[in-house]
């Protein structure tokens, strides 16, 4: 299968966690916990991982997205830092016009007025108006905990408005 197959969005969380019961019980399927918040148009997405590992530095996010998504997702592990945001107005827009399905980051975002005006979905900590460092530093493609559960490039995301599961292969 191609990145660039659409991803169908017309599945409910609940039913996915209902009809892999096996694949919760043996870890294959994850919950992330009830902790993020919901930015932008779309209120469900999906898509294969790409990961980012950064603290309080969004330079390496904006390198993500200046890429084609191809209907993937951003999972950010921005390691839970309230102090700085990692995404805001001009991302989202990035986002956006790349094709990237969603972005989930474990962290702050900004500029949330701007996020919601954009066909994207956003989930995070919260929102803080002081922006991310510009230095590059972190990590790219590389097994991230996101609110302390791992997240593994190539892995799936699937997010509505009951939660967001992490999953190690596509689910049916």
């Amino acid at each position: 299968m191609s990145l660039a197959t659409p991803f169908a969005t017309d599945f409910a969380t609940t039913d996915l966690c209902d009809d892999n019961a096996v694949l919760l019980e043996d870890g294959r399927l994850t919950v992330l916990p009830p902790v993020f918040r919901h930015y932008g148009k779309r209120a469900r997405f999906g898509g294969r991982v790409v990961t980012v590992k950064v603290f309080e530095d969004n330079a390496l996010v904006r390198t993500a997205l200046e890429t084609p998504g191809d209907g993937q997702v951003l999972v950010v592990d921005g390691g839970g830092s309230l102090r700085r945001a990692l995404f805001g107005g001009q991302l989202a827009l990035l986002a956006q016009d790349n094709g990237w399905a969603g972005v989930v980051i474990d962290g702050c975002v900004r500029d949330t007025e701007e996020i919601d005006s954009c066909d994207i979905a956003v989930r995070a900590l919260a929102a803080i108006p002081q922006r991310g460092a510009k230095k590059g530093t972190g990590e790219r493609n590389v097994r991230v905990q996101i609110a302390g559960v791992p997240v593994n490039p190539g892995d799936w995301v699937y997010a509505d408005a009951d939660g967001i599961l992490i999953a190690q292969q596509r689910l049916a």
